[in-house]
Parts: structure tokens; C-alpha cells; sequence
């Protein structure tokens, strides 16, 4: 322990681990450390059930029902992989996928007046859709073909929209679409948790709709992908990647400080004894001088002996609840995996419905989604705080993570991610340079 090292990191929540997994391929001396027992922090899956009986103070033991309390794996954050996006590039580089089996999630639904409704993202579906009438669905398909032949560089396939000078809400208006197209279009297509990108440059926009289309496209059946055995196996498998190249990790290791000298940080402390650093990275819980407070998540993680109603029994879904259907500003998700993914006990599912809290009652605002669920077998609450760091770290060398959004997949967590490394480098990040470090070290056996 009482040794010297590039970088510190503490906290193995999936942000720590993939910058520690980085940061080790790029040549540097890594020791993670974690307070807690288990791998994942905040982005854990939790077994036995027992566990998270536990862990949310509910009495005595999960009933006989839930069958073997090993075979649960319960994620406390909720999310899915984007087939074609960040966090699925970073795995396929590092090759951390050889450690993990992943499935598509089998469907995404939009919530509209009270019902749920496939979400439709190919011109066959939206024009297969019952959302929208006839003459909707032919603008809906102009607009699509549009987005996807839209080239930034190219101005033929612009029709005349500057992509960073005209709004989306212009591109809707281009389009005269309605509002309820606009609301699934904008929520359940590009992803957006509120209206503000509405008012916003619309190339952002165009690219989370191709986003969602290329990952939905690699695999047919929606653009989500989730992993065998939960989400507590990502961070894990970054963990794998840093420890083949040198990282050194410890779990149950008490932080008693953060040394600095001069306002930079030179090491921690643990159990006396203290290992020296030029950098630090962590989660906000560890240097919560450092951050402040800009929100609060509310979670709901529902065990169920049913899949969901409507959603054609399918094993696993997403459902998102657009905020104009519930009169708030923020969207309502459901990520829903069951046995199939080897995170239940058999027969099995586990709903969890999340959303940015805006009242005194977050339960009350969450109660649409949980009106989906029904019959509920047991339910967890948590509300989280939301953090964000106050210091860049280009003084302290201290990088701190954000604390994980609202929202449904990693894209958010892979660009807080892309940040701290160039805050840490100076350069940004570069999937190709990621590949080619790591073939200097394995060569042609990394295959």
C-alpha cells in the first residue's frame, strides 16, 4: 500500500472502472480502491435477495416464492446498453465483451393516454403504428427518410436547414408534425428526459434519432442491449481489463483522507498507511466537499410474477411515460428484465421505474409507471441524490464522476466519462488510440 502510483482510484462504480480499465491500457500505475465489499458502488447489482432486503431495511427474509435468494442480481440504477452506442464500442475495443454475454431487450414502448404503444422506428412500423392516423404517419415517414439520409457535411440532403442554426422545433414544424408525434419522437426516439432541445440546435437531435435507428438496426427487436447476470457485470469486466494490466484493486478499504499538499493531491490514507498519487478519480460520495447537489432520482424497483400487460408477454422492455402525458417536466422510465436474463428467481421480473424528482411526494409522481406494474409483489424505494463535481481538478488533480441520471442507457455515463479523461490528459479520448494500445501489449493473441 505505502507505494506510488499514476492514479488513484476509489469508488468501483462503472465511471471509476472504465477510466481505471483506460487508464492502466495507456501505460499508467493503477491502485482502485472501494469502501465497500462488493464491486459496482452506486451501479451495483445486488445479491442474494437477501441482500437487498438489507439493504432497504425491509424485515425479516424474502417469502419462499422468490425461489433461491443466489439467483437474484438486482441492479440498483436502471439501464441499457445502446446496441450501436459509446459504451458498447468501449466494450467491443477493450474486448471486455469476452467476458460478458449480452441480449437484446425485446421491445420499447411509448405511453400515451393512459395505454402503452410499441414505438415505432422503421417506416414499416410507423406505418404499421396504431399512434398515429393516416396523414401523420406519411409526414412521420418523410421526416425519418430526412433524418436518416441527413449529412452534415453534404448541404443536398439538407433541404435548407442549417444543423446548427435551426431549431428541431422549425424541423417539426418543416415536417408538420403533431404534438403527440413530436412528444414520442423527442422522448421515445432521441431520448430526451425534457422540451428544452426543442429551442436547441437541431443537429443534436438528428443524431440521437440515427443513434437509435443503427442500434436498433444491428438487432431487429429494439435498440437496447442488457447483460446476462445484471449490470454490476460491467464495472466488473472494466475491473478484469485493469487488473491484466497491472491495476492493483482492493475492496474494504476504509478512505480516511485525501492527502493534499499545496491544494494538489499527493494520496490517501486507509488503515494508516498511505499510497502516494499524481491523480485521483472517484465518486462523489468520497469527496462530497467538492460537489454539489443539482437534483434528486426517485427508483422504485418492483418484483413481479407477470410481464407487463400489453407489452406481448415479452421478457424484457423499456416503457417510457413522456412528461406532457403526465403534466410534469420530466420523463418516467421502465426498464424491465426478468429470470431470462439471470438476474430473478424463475418466472420471475423485475420492473424499475425511474424518474428526476420535482415535488415533496416523489412517490405520488412515480405512481403512473408503478400503475403499469400492477400486481406488485415487492417493491424497494429509493430516492438518490443527484451530485455534481464543483472542482475540474485542473488545480487539485482530484477528478470526480457525476452522480448516474435518470436516464434509460450509459450515453450520459460514457460522455462524464470521455470529460474526466480529457480534463486528466489534456487530449481527447480516442477509441482508435484505445485499440492500438492495447495491441502493442497482446499483439495478435488479443484476438
Amino acid at each position: 500500500m505505502n507505494e506510488e502510483y499514476d492514479v488513484i482510484v476509489l469508488g468501483t462504480g462503472l465511471t471509476e472502472c472504465i477510466l481505471s480499465g483506460i487508464m492502466s491500457v495507456k501505460g499508467k500505475k493503477v491502485l482502485h480502491m472501494d469502501r465497500n465489499s462488493y464491486y459496482g458502488a452506486e451501479s451495483a447489482s445486488i445479491t442474494p435477495l437477501e441482500d437487498l432486503y438489507k439493504r432497504f431495511n425491509l424485515p425479516g427474509n424474502p417469502p419462499e416464492s422468490m425461489g433461491k435468494g443466489r439467483d437474484w442480481n438486482v441492479d440498483l440504477i436502471p439501464k441499457f446498453l445502446m446496441a450501436n452506442g459509446q459504451l458498447v464500442r468501449m466494450l467491443l475495443i477493450t474486448q471486455v465483451t469476452r467476458y460478458l454475454d449480452f441480449k437484446v431487450v425485446e421491445g420499447s414502448y411509448v405511453y400515451k393516454g393512459g395505454k402503452i404503444y410499441k414505438v415505432p422506428s422503421t417506416e414499416t412500423e410507423a406505418l404499421a403504428s396504431s399512434l398515429m392516423g393516416l396523414f401523420e404517419k406519411r409526414r412521420f415517414r418523410k421526416f425519418l427518410i430526412f433524418v436518416a439520409n441527413f449529412d452534415e457535411n453534404d448541404p443536398k440532403t439538407q433541404e435548407g436547414v442549417d444543423p446548427n442554426k435551426t431549431t428541431m422545433r422549425a424541423i417539426f414544424q418543416k415536417f408538420s408534425l403533431g404534438q403527440e408525434v413530436i412528444d414520442f419522437t423527442g422522448h421515445s426516439l432521441a431520448l430526451y428526459r425534457t422540451d428544452d432541445y426543442l429551442d436547441q440546435p437541431c443537429i443534436q437531435t438528428i443524431h440521437r434519432i440515427k443513434l437509435y435507428s443503427e442500434s436498433l438496426a444491428r438487432y431487429g427487436k429494439s435498440p437496447y442491449l442488457y447483460p446476462l447476470y445484471g449490470l454490476g457485470e460491467l464495472p466488473q469486466g472494466f475491473a478484469r481489463l485493469s487488473a491484466i494490466y497491472g491495476g492493483t484493486y482492493m475492496l474494504n478499504k476504509p478512505i480516511e483522507e485525501i492527502v493534499m499538499e499545496n491544494g494538489k493531491v499527493v494520496g490517501v490514507k486507509s488503515e494508516g498507511e498511505i499510497a502516494r498519487c499524481k491523480q485521483l478519480i472517484c465518486d462523489p460520495s468520497y469527496v462530497m466537499d467538492r460537489v454539489t447537489k443539482v437534483g434528486q432520482v426517485i427508483r422504485v424497483i418492483c418484483i413481479l410474477s407477470h410481464p407487463i400487460a400489453n407489452t406481448s408477454d415479452n421478457n424484457s422492455c423499456q416503457i417510457i411515460i413522456p412528461q406532457n402525458q403526465v403534466n410534469r417536466k420530466h420523463d418516467i422510465y421502465v426498464c424491465m428484465i426478468s429470470f431470462a436474463h439471470s438476474v430473478a428467481g424463475k418466472g420471475k421480473y423485475i420492473a424499475i421505474a425511474s424518474t428526476t424528482v420535482e415535488t415533496q411526494d416523489p412517490e405520488k409522481e412515480i405512481k403512473p409507471a408503478l400503475d403499469l406494474l400492477e400486481p406488485i409483489e415487492q417493491k424497494f424505494v429509493s430516492v438518490s441524490d443527484q451530485y455534481i463535481p464543483t472542482d475540474s481538478g485542473t488545480e487539485s488533480q482530484i477528478f470526480t464522476s457525476r452522480s448516474y441520471d435518470a436516464t434509460t442507457h450509459f450515453e450520459t455515463t460514457c460522455d462524464d466519462i470521455k470529460d474526466i479523461y480529457k480534463r486528466m490528459v489534456g487530449a481527447d479520448f480516442d477509441f482508435a488510440e484505445m485499440e492500438r494500445g492495447r495491441q502493442d501489449v497482446f499483439g495478435d493473441a488479443a484476438e
